[in-house]
């Protein structure tokens, strides 16, 4: 480690001890969460507190390399083989085990049992892993998925199937965005929700429904439910307004997109003649980002999706981390896994998600043409969230212009007037019609003062009444 590390302290995956503790479950707990999730390193002989090197006695320091490394490979359950080894800071002996990632989670402390020993690392702190949490360390690294789970304790008839494949269709339909893309829309049938994980048959011939059968209907007594919020500032100190959304996973998608759109900012942009409004935030990026939520949200725990709207930045939190082998940075250039691959599949064919994949790309492009900051990603190990920064952005620079007008003490005709001329000065095309409606006043209102503005010989007409434009004179 170097110098720049040590100072920046303990993290996520570094931990710092004085010394090798006489009892090794004291940091066994910690070898085991670093193998149940990124892997991480142990270094003893700094102090956790203080930062500072105070390294290991010389004519120990290979003895305790040998105690380390018997007690991990002896308490833990799978075997953990770590890799200690000796390095120099500061001219003093530092003893550091590394422990990577592990193949075969959940890893737990023998002595404890699979009950009560496994860990995970969450913000930084060594945390007990509830058996929830443990069942999604098995499904992760067995390479299955939750939601292709077969429910044999579920019934489903060829209505119910019928219903399904029917409903399904009719929101891929709803979600074309061109007539191409809708009369391409094929039936789904059983066989076909067979192939996607959606159904499975079982060894007597018998169809039965998976987990994602359950959670994309809304039936069979999984709760799935997508909370959204509205806060005061920027804390959850204070609720403005909440909803939980339940049911079928594509109507919940759609409510929890709704509830943003009602809640967030609109403004406008001038396009020649015409006001075009525009939400302050990306729409197709924030029903991408909540699609994305459900599709690698982790059903075993016993959270919920959270939309959370604050004065500063939209909040999107699903449970469940990153799966293994998939960083922030790979995101960023397009690599992506899921979590619920039947559910992935689903959604695909109703034209809820585009190629896998790009909907982190493209969220980082909106934000930049928008003119807002960057996105944040946010990794918590039992979770992983997406801040998306509010903000007056170059299209609505006009309406906070007005805004700021408006609010100056002057007499309301001259202020009209005012506003008038601010908004001829940026777009001096508008007719009549449009004027109003930016400066929320009657045609007939902006037809008469503008008269009385010509009159005065304040603006000057040039052109046709269809393609000209209005020309101010600065005349007072």
């Amino acid at each position: 480690m170097t110098i720049e590390e040590i100072l920046a302290g303990e993290s996520q995956n570094v931990e710092f001890k004085v010394q090798r503790p006489d009892k090794s479950i004291k940091y066994m707990k910690t070898v085991v969460a670093f193998a149940n999730g990124k892997g991480g390193q142990i270094v003893f002989g700094i102090d956790d507190k203080t930062r500072e090197v105070v390294g290991i006695s010389e004519d120990v320091v290979f003895q305790e390399i040998d105690a380390i490394t018997n007690a991990i490979s002896d308490s833990c359950e799978p075997t953990i083989i770590p890799d200690v080894y000796l390095q120099n800071i500061n001219e003093k002996p530092v003893i550091v085990a590394e422990i990577r990632a592990g193949r075969q989670k959940p890893y737990y402390i023998k002595a404890d049992g699979l009950e009560n020993g496994v860990y995970i690392r969450v913000s930084g702190t060594t945390r007990p892993a509830d058996r929830e949490m443990s069942r999604e360390l098995y499904y992760e690294c067995d390479g299955h998925a939750f939601d292709s789970v077969i429910r044999r304790d579920l019934k489903v008839t060829d209505e119910d199937i019928d219903t399904l494949c029917r409903q399904m269709k009719e929101v891929a339909i709803a979600n074309g965005k061109s007539d191409l893309q809708r009369a391409a829309v094929k039936d789904v049938t059983k066989n076909v929700l067979i192939s996607w994980g959606i159904l499975k048959k079982s060894e007597d011939g018998n169809i039965y429904p998976t987990n994602a059968y359950v959670y994309l209907t809304g039936q069979g007594g999984l709760r799935s439910v997508i909370q959204c919020g509205v806060f005061k500032g920027t804390t959850r100190a204070v609720f403005l307004d909440r909803r939980n959304y339940e049911g079928p996973l594509w109507d919940q998608v759609d409510e929890a997109v709704k509830f943003v759109l009602r809640n967030i900012r609109m403004g406008c942009r001038l396009e020649g003649v015409y006001r075009q409004d525009i939400y302050e935030l990306p729409p197709d990026s924030i029903r991408e980002l909540i699609v994305n939520a459900v599709m690698n949200c982790s059903y075993i725990q016993a959270s919920n999706i959270q939309v959370a709207i604050y004065d500063d930045r939209l909040e999107i939190t699903s449970p469940g981390g990153l799966l293994p082998g998939v960083t922030i940075d790979l995101m960023k250039e397009g690599f992506s896994k899921i979590r619920n691959r039947s559910l992935a599949n689903a959604f695909a064919y109703m034209n809820l998600v585009e190629a896998w994949g790009s909907g982190i790309p493209k969220l980082m492009q909106a934000m930049k043409e928008y003119g807002l900051r960057e996105p944040e990603f946010i990794d918590m190990e039992v979770a992983f969230r997406i801040n998306l920064y509010r903000g007056q952005n170059g299209v609505n620079d006009l309406n906070r212009d007005l805004n700021d007008l408006n609010h100056d003490p002057v007499d309301p005709k001259i202020d009209l007037e005012t506003r008038l001329e601010e908004v001829i000065r940026k777009s001096p095309e508008l007719t009549y019609k449009a004027l109003g409606e930016i400066l929320a006043v009657s045609a007939a209102t902006v037809k008469r003062t503008m008269a009385k503005m010509q009159q005065e010989g304040k603006i000057v007409r040039e052109g046709s009444n269809r393609k000209g434009k209005w020309i101010l004179t600065d005349k007072k």
